[in-house]
């Protein structure tokens, strides 16, 4: 069985929209970050890093949202949720990956961690302005990227846009800021639409 460590909405909702996407069966071990659990020994053993989200199979660990979607998809390779490694697809699949995880979301990380993750004494609330401009900058290169196609790579959905789709919401739902290109918030909204991503939301509260 494979065990996803995680946090309420946080990125731990990647792993579990992965898995979902993907039909395997799963546990979910929510830790209680104000309890410090992912600061714990147990804990820092799977991850040093004391972050989420974390999949265990067996002897095999494995963090880091991007890898994870990734090893997921390629346990299932007929539903095609990843292209096939050496293929300008995949090239393209891991542009946008890495965009997202580089681009679209360390804004919003940034602005979480002056907002509430650093303690007060070290947040500069002067940088929360700036965090938003630069997400909507990025925001209008997907924009370009995406163009007139429902995903990123033409008709089918990967993990790639799993992990934009989330970023998206993070945006969106955590931070208020606009998704300003319609075709964007199109995008977002089929996106979020998804059952699996309704699922995994669902379980990640529970």
């Amino acid at each position: 069985m494979l065990t996803v460590y995680g946090l309420k909405r946080s990125r731990s909702t990647r792993a579990l929209w992965a898995l979902e996407e993907a039909g395997l069966p799963y546990d979910f071990r929510r830790l209680d970050a104000r309890a410090g659990e992912h600061r714990q020994p147990d804990f820092l053993a799977l991850n040093p890093g004391g972050k989420v989200p974390v999949l265990v199979d067996g002897d095999f660990v494995l963090s880091e949202s991007g890898a994870i979607v990734t090893w997921v998809a390629e346990q299932v390779p007929a539903l095609g949720l990843v292209p096939a490694a050496g293929t300008r697809a995949r090239a393209l699949y891991d542009q946008w990956l890495h965009f997202a995880l580089t681009e679209l979301e360390q804004p919003l990380w940034v602005a979480a961690k002056h907002t509430f993750v650093l303690p007060e004494k070290l947040r500069v609330p002067a940088v929360i302005p700036v965090c938003a401009k630069e997400f909507g900058r990025a925001a209008q290169v997907l924009a370009q990227g995406l163009g007139d196609r429902p995903f990123l790579l033409g008709d089918a959905f990967t993990m790639a846009d799993l992990v934009v789709g989330h970023t998206l919401a993070w945006a969106v739902r955590q931070q208020g800021l606009p998704l300003d290109a319609p075709a964007v918030a199109a995008y977002a909204e089929r996106l979020w639409a998804r059952p699996a991503f309704a699922r995994a939301e669902a379980r990640e509260a529970a």
